[in-house]
């Protein structure tokens, strides 16, 4: 293992976080601690971080840290030593073998996993126990773009790199929220804009911060990409726009492909009417997309989450291979990958559809890795992919689950079902870095502590294909381990040590890349041959390097320009996709599609991100995003609760009306889960259908219902220590400076929380009664700092969160502010600074709508007054939309009630 340095140097190292892969300093302050600084040589950021990257030091503290092996004894988790917990694993893993046979058994991993953890794991199941049931939660984020890129090229190969989103002429972002979701890329095509005037498209049915300012917006009908690609392909070819040479000698397919694009939508007016679009704004898409050479489609998570999600891949890439856009500066699909680490696992085979290294199923591909591998009962055909897998586990059909840096109870689509399946598993085993989530609460009966960003050595590729170093600078805490060693100390007790010998994530990463290489000879994409014999005290000095890295030759840095594909003829293949179409009809009882997806500064369940004081700040409480026009309809009220309903589940939320939501839908983010929020989890709401060939749930259109849900009172409290709340509660938890923070709303007796707060209390406590008003609120102190608080009453006369905030967080409060902290306000009588709008530098709505009345009149003033936006930029939609939504008026506040969110 990689050893900390003693002097506590800075270390460079790689974001955990999205797939940009951004490179960062971390500075250890030898307390457990780091400060965090985007590393200004790293060619995917050159130094920038995102408001998530830059709060990296907030998140890695021993909180919450799993840090012992524990065995489930009589219903209860017992600290174990290793060699028990492992002896307990592989005995259980063998008897299930042995009794139902090496499909019984299954491993779900995660993008957050470094690569060498990624291959151990599928060494392990695929060469050695004998079964592909290794899948992995990049299913949910990326695997349509894998299948499509499988089906045209031959191979996963992404074709373009970073630099082209600096030389494309025209930038057109499919389904991507690319501003809030990969803002550090967004930034640079935005410098891209202003600097060579390049042209942006945002083609998605939100109006989402990426479509703040630009060329043109497409809000088209969910599940429609393909109509409008098809009909692009169609106008392209009617207008002689196609790369003729291009197709004839480097294509196949073209014919049957065009002949179902003018089938799906064969004009602009019949694109038009697919799409739910205007023919002006069609017509402008054809021409800009038409006579631009330089373009870059950018597609994610709206395009990949669909039961059709490789068809609408496939649309695209058929434009871009019908003008030889592919592979050349400025010109190429490109796949924004939504992990830190979905690459490197695609890389190593951790999906149940592929083996290591780029191969598949195929008999010649099985043989090539079982003789590297020399593995003796290899499988022969593909695995269950994460939704199947949790399908069969309900059956009864797989009986033991290996669970690995994940949270499937909250993510995955049916999520109630996949609660409750693993429920039923003989074996269960979670290797985690966390003591409770929602999948630790689903009741495993082996913990294993796993190392944590910060902690863990190895490898990750981002979106362009580069491999980065991730290093240590923390030291192992308690007696985590990396998941490497947890596998290969398995594999030992499973009989399999000598393939499993490993000393470091370098012999791993050695043997990753020989596999590479192995029989290649150019016939494969993915080939790192170059870097096997790689020192320990060089892979500890591995530079970012993008793949191919052939032995004896150079970094490639695009594919297919020239042709040159990994299909059986070398040609790359168009694609007729099926008639678009949304799985799971809408009707009377659920006449609206629920759309789920990211918010800014949040990531995934939260494990990481919810630590961050900041990044809880700009929207600490889930919430559902609806068209006004169904808001009046249904009765739904902004800023009041709705409750949402589907055939699987429902969730009460905050209401958020907003025009940048289209009729018809309704946006709910997808970070919280039962650890945080009483009615949240959305994943327990969204269907569980499956694109056939990826594999991919669509989460993007589940039929719903929404309705109007009325709270009496609302309120919030505050205090050190985490908290057991009354029960019948709507509740968020947060995290704030100092401490946890609860907003909520209740349908109950005013009268019970006195005596609540007799219980989490200490002696030193003022108390505000009006019970009459409904009003109730109170404080404990140690010392002079606060040690809780609670705060509740009608509908917003509760006080100002912001301001108690502010309160608590301090170490010491005036005898002044003790007198004033009742009342809800500022002790100086200064307005209260607002959300927090720019999470980097912790500006508030407040203190920007004072700026701009003063005077600042862009985003760029209000960045050299307060540096709000001048760090990842999320921020400036925004900063732009309060810029619109003010004047120098004393009524300010009124006119800014609706503006953020």
């Amino acid at each position: 293992m990689t050893a900390i340095n003693p002097n506590l140097r800075t270390i460079r190292t790689t974001c955990p976080y999205c797939g940009v892969g951004c490179g960062v300093l971390a500075t250890p302050d030898g307390k457990g601690g780091a400060a965090i600084a985007g590393d200004p040589e790293h060619p995917a950021n050159f130094g920038r971080l995102c408001s998530k990257g830059s709060a990296l030091g907030e998140t890695i503290d021993l909180q919450g840290r799993l840090l012992y092996p524990m065995i489930r004894c009589k219903g209860v988790l017992e600290r174990v030593a290793w060699s028990d917990a492992l002896d307990h694993v592989a005995h259980r893993m063998q008897h299930i073998v042995a009794r139902d046979g090496a499909d019984a058994v299954g491993f779900y991993l995660s993008g957050q996993l470094l690569t060498e953890d990624y291959y151990v794991a599928n060494k392990l199941m695929k060469g050695f126990v004998g079964t592909a049931n290794v899948d992995t939660n990049s299913r949910l984020c990326m695997s349509s773009s894998v299948a499509g890129h499988r089906r045209a090229f031959g191979a996963d190969t992404v074709p373009g790199c970073y630099e082209d989103l600096d030389q494309a002429d025209l930038l057109v972002f499919v389904g991507s929220n690319a501003a809030w979701c990969h803002p550090v890329l967004f930034q640079r095509m935005l410098k891209n804009r202003q600097e060579r005037g390049a042209r942006m498209i945002v083609i998605d049915p939100r109006r989402t911060d990426t479509a703040g300012d630009v060329d043109l917006f497409l809000g088209l009908k969910p599940g429609t990409d393909t109509a409008l690609f098809s009909g692009l392909f169609v106008h392209l070819a009617d207008c002689g726009a196609l790369d003729r040479a291009y197709i004839a000698q480097n294509t196949s397919g073209y014919d049957d492909a065009l002949a179902r694009a003018r089938n799906i939508a064969g004009s602009v007016t019949a694109t038009a009417l697919a799409t739910g679009l205007s023919e002006q704004d069609v017509a402008a898409f054809f021409k800009m997309f038409r006579d631009t050479e330089k373009v870059v489609t950018l597609y994610s998570q709206g395009v990949n989450q669909s039961a059709q999600g490789t068809d609408k891949v496939n649309s695209i890439l058929n434009c871009h291979l019908a003008t030889g856009r592919i592979g050349k500066p400025g010109a190429s699909p490109f796949s924004l990958t939504g992990q830190p680490n979905a690459m490197g696992g695609r890389e190593v085979g951790g999906l149940a559809n592929m083996l290591a290294a780029h191969m598949g199923f195929t008999p010649p591909d099985i043989d090539r890795v079982r003789r590297f591998w020399k593995a003796p009962r290899i499988a022969t055909h593909e695995g269950l992919k994460a939704v199947q897998l949790f399908e069969a586990i309900n059956r009864g059909e797989v009986k033991a689950l290996w669970v690995m840096g994940t949270n499937p109870a909250v993510s995955l689509p049916d999520a109630d079902m996949a609660r409750d399946a693993l429920k039923k598993l003989e074996l269960f085993v979670v290797s985690e870095n966390v003591l409770c989530n929602d999948t630790v609460a689903a009741g495993p009966h082996v913990l294993l502590p796993a190392l944590a960003w910060g902690e863990k050595s190895g490898t990750v590729t981002n979106s362009e294909r580069r491999i980065s170093r991730q290093r240590a600078f923390l030291p192992a805490p308690g007696e985590a381990r990396p998941d490497w060693w947890i596998l290969s100390e398995t594999a030992r007790r499973l009989g399999f040590g000598d393939s499993f010998n490993y000393k470091s994530a370098a012999d791993i990463f050695r043997e990753h890349a020989a596999l590479s290489a192995f029989e290649n000879n150019g016939n494969r994409d993915f080939d790192i041959g170059a870097l096997t014999s790689l020192s320990d005290e060089a892979f500890d000095a591995l530079q970012p390097v993008q793949w191919p890295v052939r032995g004896g030759g150079d970094p490639v840095e695009r594919f297919f320009a020239q042709g040159g594909f990994f299909t059986n003829d070398g040609r790359g293949r168009f694609v007729a996709p099926e008639v678009p179409a949304l799985r799971g009809e809408t009707g009377p009882s659920r006449p609206l599609r629920l759309n789920t997806g990211r918010i800014r500064d949040q990531w995934h369940t939260m494990t990481r991100t919810g630590l961050s004081p900041r990044l809880g700040a700009h929207l600490p409480e889930p919430f559902v995003e609806i068209n006004p026009d169904d808001a009046g309809k249904y009765g739904i009220a902004h800023d009041g609760y709705a409750r949402i309903t589907t055939d699987y589940g429902q969730c009460i939320l905050k209401a958020v009306v907003s025009e940048r939501q289209q009729r018809g839908t309704l946006f709910v983010p997808i970070h919280w889960s039962a650890m945080n929020a009483s009615h949240g989890r959305v994943g327990a709401l969204v269907h569980s259908f499956t694109d056939p060939f990826s594999g991919q749930p669509e989460s993007k259109a589940t039929p719903a219902a929404i309705a109007p849900y009325e709270f009496v009172f609302r309120g919030f409290a505050l205090s050190r220590k985490q908290l057991e709340l009354p029960s019948n509660l709507l509740w968020t938890r947060v995290t704030v400076s100092g401490g946890f923070g609860y907003l909520f709303a209740d349908n109950g007796d005013l009268s019970r929380w006195p005596a609540w707060v007799g219980t989490v209390a200490g002696e030193d406590v003022a108390e505000y009664r009006d019970i009459g008003g409904g009003v109730y609120r109170a404080a404990s102190f140690a010392g002079d700092r606060i040690e809780t608080c609670l705060f509740v009453g009608p509908a917003h006369d509760a006080g100002d969160w912001e301001v108690v905030k502010g309160a608590f967080a301090a170490d010491h409060v005036t005898d002044e502010q003790r007198r004033m902290l009742l009342s809800g306000k500022s002790s100086e009588g200064a307005a209260s600074t607002g959300p927090i709008v720019c999470a980097c530098f912790g500006v508030g709505r407040g203190t920007i709508c004072d700026a701009i009345v003063a005077g600042a009149c862009t985003a760029a003033e209000i960045g050299a007054k307060l540096k709000a936006g001048t760090n990842c930029g999320s921020c400036i939609p925004e900063l732009k939309r309060l810029i619109a939504a003010t004047d120098a008026a004393p009524a300010k506040e009124t006119k800014l009630a609706n503006v953020a969110g």
